[in-house]
């Protein structure tokens, strides 16, 4: 979420408007491109839906924040998950203009939805526009937080990830390179990604799994499934990876791979991937779903199937043409969402809801 607010406000101005982030800051001078981050309170990391969300908690911050929209007079606030505390909620609760809300979850169980329903249905007359940024992520909202929404997805920075551009030095070596990147989280599925990676070397030898992305706890266990399985010689772990850096990960691998199980509702890794030309397979699951088309960019497989997922790789690796086909497919697809389109969609809606107010 935070790199959509950073594109957003960076096109935004861009396109020669005003932009202010009000955002919980670790420390002062925090920039989103060329915009200075207004600091509201320290973020603290609290699990949830298994992964870490970062919120800060203030008796403080509403009376902070209403000083900050009066000060600023917005002819638009647009908050990202609007009924999150406690920066987003707020800021709602205290504005006088324009309010447009960005819904970017979906969870299998949401309890905050669930239990705070009475309340944020009296809230969300506050809204004036509501987004959602997927299918799935607006039949999640809608099912507590009923009315209509416009869907503008995700977007890419489609100059960062291209199809220009070198892989890296040691992974250049005759192996065919499926690529994972995310955190190291049970939801985003890499232990079935090991197994099936197990069953592929009964078959095919010459591959690597590249695992991009944090995660201490659970990279020992995976570092030990690795071990078991005699997959020291074809996984690779990296660690953490700069923003700078990844579009060289994406250009050294011949596959892209998104085992997640569930709990997400956009594919930001899969346009990534298809924006440098490859072919993905991830699990069929809603919000990678609403990005690939099954057989066109990638393909997609049952989640926590590692039969399936082991198949779906065995067939790229085994064909250089369909690889080269898909990421093609996937170049195409990618264009659709890159931040100039996603940008245009933004501003298109914001006319449409100031055009509304005012003839009101």
């Amino acid at each position: 979420m935070i790199n959509h607010i950073a594109y957003l406000a960076h096109y935004l101005i861009q396109s020669g408007h005003t932009v202010k982030i009000i955002a919980p800051c670790t420390r002062k001078g925090t920039h989103y491109f060329e915009e200075e981050v207004i600091p509201v309170g320290r973020p603290l990391p609290i699990p949830y839906a298994g992964a870490i969300a970062r919120v800060p908690i203030s008796p403080w911050l509403p009376t902070q924040i209403g000083e900050i929209l009066a000060k600023e007079n917005f002819d638009i606030l647009h908050l990202h998950e609007p009924f999150a505390p406690i920066v987003t909620l707020s800021a709602l609760l205290k504005s006088e203009t324009i309010n447009v809300g960005t819904f970017h979850a979906f969870h299998t169980k949401p309890r905050e939805y669930w239990l705070g329903r009475p309340v944020f249905r009296r809230w969300v007359k506050k809204l004036h526009g509501k987004i959602a940024v997927s299918k799935p992520a607006q039949e999640h909202v809608s099912r507590h937080i009923p009315g209509e929404y416009c869907i503008i997805p995700n977007g890419i920075d489609t100059e960062h990830f291209c199809l220009d551009g070198s892989g890296r030095k040691e992974f250049k070596d005759g192996k065919i390179n499926i690529l994972f990147v995310g955190r190291l989280e049970r939801r985003k599925g890499l232990a079935f990604l090991l197994n099936a990676c197990a069953d592929i070397k009964r078959k095919f030898t010459n591959f690597r799994l590249i695992v991009v992305g944090p995660g201490k706890i659970l990279r020992l266990r995976y570092n030990k499934l690795v071990e078991d399985m005699h997959l020291t010689d074809n996984v690779v772990f990296t660690g953490y990876v700069s923003g700078a850096e990844l579009p060289s990960y994406y250009h050294s691998a011949d596959i892209f791979c998104a085992p997640a199980t569930g709990g997400e509702s956009f594919g930001i890794v899969l346009l990534e991937a298809m924006a440098c030309g490859k072919p993905v397979v991830a699990t069929n699951i809603q919000g990678y779903a609403s990005v690939l088309a099954d057989g066109n960019e990638g393909m997609l497989v049952p989640p926590k199937n590692d039969e399936a997922l082991a198949n779906a790789l065995l067939k790229l690796l085994n064909s250089k043409s369909l690889r080269t086909t898909m990421g093609h497919n996937g170049l195409i697809k990618a264009e659709k969402y890159s931040w100039q389109n996603i940008t245009a969609q933004v501003l298109n809606y914001y006319s449409l809801l100031m055009g509304t107010s005012k003839s009101r």
